[in-house]
């Protein structure tokens, strides 16, 4: 087998951006949500609660976000240990996700023109396999209800000239609104609603804003327990009450509008067969055992149908193979140019 190797202008290399529903089944707006109530008792509830498109049971319900509650001080949570005081989920969640970040453990959670330091963050984590990429700024409509109150919120990105940064991820502050209208720029007296980190997958929400009263610019009057470690173990609580608060919030609202953006490079192969190239077959059948054509037209006019191209390492490995949608044919009074397109 003979090979022809590229030479560096018989490739190049180009980027689109690709915007697509974000939940699976290609559905931009999630409006039921399902808890799995093994997970929610089991220990890893004590953390996180993970949310499905489709009851938990189903073979096709997949992981679409989780919701967690952080307290920097660790309340709303039982101790891992009595005799380790201080150490518990709430205050994992929040020093887990200070880190990340703000990659510093000593830095402090704000929201939008606010100075005062938060002491507790809520957590809307997406599943990878969801927002890819990011998030696709402005695409987002979350709603929250309790009761008869509803509150909608957008990030800011359409009123923005541009998105502020912690470290290298973008950050949008969330403000009253929907994905084509902001109601108000204007901040809660606890600052913004929350942040929208599109790089990471992540909501933050601010809890202070949301415990605010119902009316314009407040939340949804929500209590959060803020109870002490100590009380919590006494009450032994079969599922974290905040998670919980989380996810009732979510389903009241029952609208989850959000888009992801990926970036797909492609690099493009110009595969040329010159006149003289690849004009006798190697098929067996048509080859006597001395190797020799068994047909005397395919010796004075040779002819071959090309289906497939393949690419090969410097070490004659094939790595990749490109089919033609229909054969092309191929003699002495023809020359080819196939573009093969690999998508990485």
């Amino acid at each position: 087998m003979s090979f022809t190797p590229f030479a560096p202008d018989d490739s190049v290399v180009s980027s689109d951006a690709s915007i697509s529903p974000m939940w699976t089944g290609d559905v931009t707006t999630l409006l039921t949500y399902y808890s799995s109530s093994a997970q929610e008792s089991s220990n890893a509830g004590k953390f996180y609660l993970d949310v499905y498109q489709t009851s938990s049971s189903d073979l096709d319900a997949v992981v679409q976000f989780s919701v967690a509650y952080g307290h920097i001080s660790g309340s709303g949570s039982a101790y891992f240990n009595a005799a380790v005081p201080s150490k518990t989920p709430t205050r994992d969640i929040f020093g887990q996700f200070r880190t990340l970040i703000y990659g510093d453990e000593n830095s402090s959670f704000t929201f939008g023109s606010s100075t005062v330091s938060s002491k507790d963050i809520i957590v809307l984590s997406v599943n990878r396999t969801c927002f890819k990429e990011s998030f696709n700024p402005g695409s987002m409509t979350l709603t929250l209800g309790t009761g008869s109150a509803v509150l909608k919120l957008t990030d800011d990105s359409t009123v923005t000239t541009a998105a502020t940064y912690i470290g290298t991820s973008r950050v949008y502050q969330l403000l009253s609104g929907s994905f084509d209208s902001v109601y108000s720029t204007n901040y809660t007296v606890s600052g913004s609603y929350g942040i929208m980190i599109p790089d990471e997958g992540l909501v933050i929400l601010n809890p202070r804003a949301l415990a605010l009263s119902v009316g314009a610019l407040g939340g949804l009057n929500v209590t959060w327990n803020e109870d002490s470690s100590t009380t919590v173990a006494s009450a032994n609580p079969s599922y974290n009450y905040n998670n919980r608060k989380v996810y009732e919030l979510l389903t009241t609202g029952a609208n989850f509008r959000l888009q992801n953006y990926e970036t797909i490079s492609s690099r493009y192969f110009f595969v040329r067969v010159k006149n003289a190239e690849d004009n006798y077959t190697t098929n067996p059948t048509v080859i006597d055992s001395n190797g020799n054509l068994l047909y005397t037209s395919l010796i004075y006019n040779p002819q071959t149908y090309i289906t497939t191209v393949g690419l090969y390492n410097t070490s004659g490995d094939l790595v990749a193979v490109a089919k033609l949608n229909k054969p092309l044919v191929k003699d002495f009074t023809k020359e080819l140019l196939l573009r093969v397109k690999l998508d990485f």
